[in-house]
């Protein structure tokens, strides 16, 4: 029964941070809408006039960091706020992923 009750509770442990790690695969079909933007060589927004930057090969957990900063408003821009607030912790991980695993 012990046996029993570690094994549970050490999986609980577990569990977080196995939902934490991103999947690629599943993060390329929710960054469709960021590829617009982020997926274009040499993209700059026309007014106020800026490159956007490019995310493919970013390591994941800055992409994460970023992504919930926009969605706090910590870091201020209109597009990526409106982008990143409808955003899951999981669905941030696996757009993470995605971006990370390509240039």
């Amino acid at each position: 029964m012990r046996l029993m009750i570690a094994s549970l509770l050490l999986g609980a442990l577990l569990l977080p941070s196995a939902q934490a790690a991103g999947d690629a695969a599943v993060g390329k079909h929710k960054a469709q809408t960021c590829m617009g933007c982020h997926g274009s060589p040499g993209y700059s927004n026309v007014y106020p006039t800026y490159h956007v930057p490019k995310l493919g090969g970013q390591h994941a957990e800055y992409i994460v960091a970023a992504l919930k900063a926009y969605a706090s408003q910590q870091r201020s821009h209109k597009t990526m706020h409106a982008n990143a607030e409808s955003l899951s912790e999981q669905d941030m991980a696996d757009i993470a992923a995605y971006f990370a695993g390509f240039e």
